[in-house]
């Protein structure tokens, strides 16, 4: 009885410890991509955040540390799969930024890998005139 429970809670360490390898892990290659991308006020930084129900993205000017250009699915009617969401705010956020002049940006990922939904949004801003 004793060693069953011993081994219950060790595997519940273990499984907690592994969550917490991954929100470091993620945690460094966040830093380490924002250690080379920084937003001027020539070129700001398109921040993207993607989670399990919705995709978000901003236009952020890092010397004044303003959002200049926000767009996301919370709150709007938006149904689909993630990269439909994802290529739907990626087109949303790019006709806004050419509204407010903004025709260039650094692209910020967030230390996700550079793939799948991530990609659909930066083809689809692409698509409509965001150079990056």
């Amino acid at each position: 009885m004793l060693m069953k429970l011993f081994f219950a809670r060790l595997e519940r360490l273990v499984n907690n410890m592994v969550k917490i390898t991954k929100l470091l892990s993620k945690s460094l290659r966040k830093k380490r991509v924002r250690a080379k991308v920084i937003g001027t006020t020539t070129r700001p930084r398109l921040s993207v955040t993607i989670s399990l129900k919705h995709v978000s993205a901003q236009i952020i000017d890092d010397s004044t540390a303003k959002t200049l250009v926000s767009s996301t699915t919370v709150g709007t009617k938006q149904t689909g799969t993630m990269t439909e969401q994802a290529v739907f705010v990626g087109s949303d956020i790019a006709k806004k930024a050419i509204k407010a002049k903004i025709s260039t940006v650094v692209f910020d990922r967030n230390g996700r890998q550079y793939a799948g939904r991530l990609s659909a949004l930066a083809d689809a801003a692409r698509k409509e005139g965001l150079e990056f």
